[in-house]
């Protein structure tokens, strides 16, 4: 074969194969597009598209009035869709102007330096719409009244397609009232954490987050990803609302009080209970823990931690040896000189040289360790265990199980404990040796003034949707149908009186209502060098007790951990929270002051100016006082009075939805909550009654809107 006829056999060849390659990649391509166009196409949306979760909106939880203790407040990302086929290139170049003007007056603040002027704008969405972004940011963290503002804006007012407007909402958990109870609202769990879910934010953690959604996302350049227009969206069911058994008034009561005691003796930390004795709802718990000198709600000891309670424990010691028939309170004891020696173990009084001979009731009442310790041993010596089934009989040893997860065990010693001892009665019966949280004492003095009834505590009395009621919870969860019996409840209720009237705590009796308890003051053990460590022994004070003493309405306990080494007793360092706590309640409850109930009738010493509010407080307040009112309209649920010559005339007030209430005439707190609850702000000038309000009354209620009340004093 000639040179050239090789040459031409060669480039035939590679002719011929590029042709049969070509022929193979065009016989693959349509292939794969006629036979196998859905697989691929679906593969590519695989990446391309996907399902994103929409959060559902928690639900709020609040207070019993209904005030926002934690809120999940909505915010909204706006970014724009500039390669939008639906947007003309007309409609953008004649709205951009205005559109970049109205956005930086909404956006943009001309004092600050990150300032961006109209110009800006318009120079940024035209370099976005050339470069086709189809997910430009605009802004991030609007509320939702500047959202609805942007929507009229030009451009975005034509919607998502032809304005190109895409909005994204977000929110955030706040507490309005900041710290107030933090550790019992809780906190919303990190996705890290499994364990670590605390308050009612953790115990109705499902009711609270609602059922989240889908949306279909379209994948962008980069790591970006935009909403698509899906009809099979799936919407999200927002969270049920949890009502609360906390009193706002009452929380920040205990709280203010419980912090100057803590300041005043630079204590470690300390907590404050108040409950509804016949109930078992808690209205107020505050726990407030030193860190570099500011006191904030870091733990919650109420609940979590269990120590060694000293001599408020003495108050069941004391039921047990009444109980079982064996002291009477006039039965004597020697407190032999404040010491007594057992088992080469020494029990001290406080009091240097003792109180000498005294009644077993004065024992208690001066918090004698000798004296109730001799009173314990002397019954219970040759069978503790008699003792010991007392206290189990009365469910001191069995954990509450309350909703709120953290709670410590109990721990009551028996006599089969390794840890048991000849000194283990006399010290359990002065309240060392056992562990008890502040809640479990709480609930144990609670049933006491609820006359032997021990009821569960309780955080939570209504679950709603929105505004509907889903479940209730009212009737008390009984622990223990009676701890002991009634004649034994009023021997310890006189006791418990004495305590405050001529014994340990005489410093927070009232003159105008009685207050039944009892102090403790108990050495706190190291885990490791035991009561005295190098830096000196350290206290933990207490007082536990309820009020009115006659007809206990409210029941409350203190524990100040390691107080100054000036004062650490349960009645210097304790008792004067309480005593803050019980006068401003007993203060602001007309229906608990019955010794200050007026002998002439309203109409005798002349008709009173009365406020406008609550139809069935205004009800209570005049049929209870004996002043003559008539209703001269249809009740409503809020009403106006007027004063007449011879009784308070009362109309109903209409307040229509989404209009601003009216408030003038009204106090203080039912002004806030009527016009908080129609989403409006609160300023306050002054205090008294309302005179007047700065948004009239009837005109439509903006959210966020603040409406100034002038009150009649100031």
């Amino acid at each position: 074969m000639s040179i050239k006829n090789e040459i031409v056999a060669k480039l035939a060849f590679v002719y011929w194969s590029v042709v049969f390659f070509g022929l193979l990649i065009l016989l693959k391509v349509v292939f794969l597009q006629v036979f196998q166009r859905s697989k691929w196409k679906e593969r590519q949306e695989a990446v391309s598209l996907k399902n994103v979760s929409i959060k559902a909106n928690r639900g709020d939880i609040l207070s019993l009035d209904g005030r926002a203790l934690a809120s999940s407040v909505p915010y909204y990302e706006v970014r724009m869709d500039l390669k939008s086929k639906a947007m003309k290139q007309e409609t953008f170049n004649e709205g951009l102007d205005s559109l970049a003007f109205c956005l930086s007056k909404l956006l943009y603040d001309p004092t600050k330096t990150d300032n961006r002027t109209k110009k800006d704008i318009i120079l940024d969405l035209r370099q976005a719409r050339r470069d086709a972004d189809s997910y430009h940011l605009i802004a991030r963290k609007l509320d939702y009244s500047q959202l609805k503002q942007l929507r009229k804006f030009p451009i975005f007012r034509l919607g998502p397609y032809k304005g190109g407007l895409i909005v994204v909402q977000h929110s955030e958990r706040k507490k309005p009232f900041k710290d107030l109870a933090s550790r019992t609202i809780g906190r919303v769990k990190n996705q890290s954490e499994t364990k670590n879910i605390i308050g009612i934010e953790g115990a109705y953690d499902k009711l609270l987050a609602g059922t989240d959604g889908l949306r279909l996302m379209k994948k962008l350049s980069g790591n970006n990803w935009m909403p698509v227009n899906d009809n099979n969206q799936v919407e999200p069911k927002d969270g049920l609302d949890v009502v609360t058994t906390i009193d706002v008034n009452i929380q920040d009561i205990a709280e203010n009080a419980l912090l100057k005691q803590l300041q005043l003796h630079k204590a470690h930390h300390g907590c404050a209970i108040v409950m509804d004795v016949q109930s078992g709802e808690v209205r107020a718990i505050a726990n407030l823990m030193d860190s570099a000198g500011i006191y904030k709600e870091y733990y919650n000891y109420a609940i979590g931690v269990a120590t060694e309670p000293g001599s408020t424990f003495k108050l069941v010691s004391m039921i047990c040896a009444i109980e079982d028939g064996f002291v009477k309170l006039t039965d004597s004891v020697d407190t032999q000189g404040g010491e007594l020696d057992y088992c080469n173990f020494k029990i001290r009084d406080s009091k240097k040289g003792g109180h000498g001979i005294i009644s077993a009731q004065q024992a208690f009442e001066l918090s004698s360790n000798v004296g109730v310790a001799k009173l314990i041993l002397k019954h219970y010596q040759n069978n503790p265990k008699k003792m010991i089934d007392r206290i189990y009989a009365m469910k001191l040893n069995q954990p509450l199980n309350i909703d709120i997860q953290g709670e410590m065990n109990p721990y009551i010693k028996n006599t089969k404990d390794r840890f048991w001892s000849k000194v283990s009665l006399p010290q359990m019966a002065i309240g060392y040796e056992t562990k008890l949280t502040p809640l479990q004492i709480l609930t144990f003095y609670n049933a006491i003034a609820n006359n032997g009834v021990m009821v569960k505590p309780r955080f939570v009395r209504e679950i709603r949707d929105h505004s509907k009621i889903v479940a209730e919870f009212i009737d008390p969860e009984v622990i223990n149908p009676m701890v002991c019996s009634k004649a034994t409840i009023a021997k310890v209720k006189t006791m418990m009186v004495g305590v405050v009237e001529t014994g340990t705590a005489t410093n927070i009796r009232s003159a105008s209502y009685k207050i039944a308890g009892k102090t403790g003051t108990a050495q706190i053990a190291n885990q490791r060098y035991g009561y005295k460590t190098s830096s000196g022994v350290s206290y933990q004070a207490s007082f536990a007790g309820f009020f009115p003493a006659d007809n206990p309405r409210y029941s409350c306990i203190i524990v100040v951990n390691d107080p100054s080494e000036k004062e650490y007793y349960g009645s210097t360092v304790a008792g004067p929270v309480f005593k803050e706590i019980a006068d401003k309640i007993y203060a602001t409850n007309l229906d608990m002051q019955q010794n200050n109930v007026l002998e002439e009738t309203g109409a005798a010493k002349g008709i009173p100016q009365t406020k406008a509010g609550y139809y069935q407080d205004m009800d209570g307040a005049l049929t209870w006082l004996d002043i003559p009112f008539k209703y001269l309209s249809k009740k409503t649920k809020w009403v106006n009075t007027t004063k007449k010559e011879d009784y308070v005339a009362i109309n109903g007030q209409k307040n229509v939805k989404n209009a601003v209430p009216k408030v003038e005439g009204m106090g203080l707190r039912n002004a806030i909550m009527l016009l908080e609850n129609a989403g409006l702000k609160v300023q306050v000038v002054g205090k008294g009654r309302v005179v007047s309000q700065s948004v009239p009354a009837g005109s439509t209620a903006k959210a966020g809107q603040v409406v100034v009340l002038k009150m009649s004093q100031g």
